[in-house]
């Protein structure tokens, strides 16, 4: 794994955390599209790693369909642990960063940041339409 791809899996990790600690998001809503906007992987493949980052408190059974299914490769389930490393970091730098705001400030972060993920993954779904 070259430095860029480590670098970038640090900081999805890292941002994953930080907003699940400061508005309670972070898996597929962060980890997903980041990891097929910066590390080119499919969509099915974003998920598995997603998952496979958060295997032991949501997802064990889901990783496994996945991991069966050949969409969480070997190198897959390395770049899921760096990322939950850094995830780990960023959720508790991110829950402290939450606490110091107003609950209704932290809201409307909330659902400004679902309002653009939302239209950007929209954007990019019109594509399968387009044969």
């Amino acid at each position: 794994m070259d430095f860029q791809t480590f670098f970038s899996l640090v900081v999805i990790g890292l941002l994953a955390g930080t907003l699940s600690g400061f508005i309670g998001i972070g898996g597929g809503v962060i980890m997903v599209p980041a990891l097929i906007m910066a590390l080119g992987v499919s969509q099915h493949e974003a998920q598995g790693i997603s998952i496979t980052t958060m295997l032991l408190p949501i997802g064990i059974l889901a990783f496994y369909n996945y991991y069966q299914s050949g969409q969480v490769t070997n190198q897959y389930v390395g770049f899921s642990f760096i990322v939950a490393v850094a995830f780990v970091i960023g959720g508790f730098f991110g829950s402290k960063l939450s606490l110091k705001f107003n609950p209704q400030l932290v809201k409307l972060i909330f659902g400004f940041l679902m309002l653009i993920i939302g239209f950007k993954m929209i954007a990019g779904g019109w594509s399968y339409f387009k044969n």
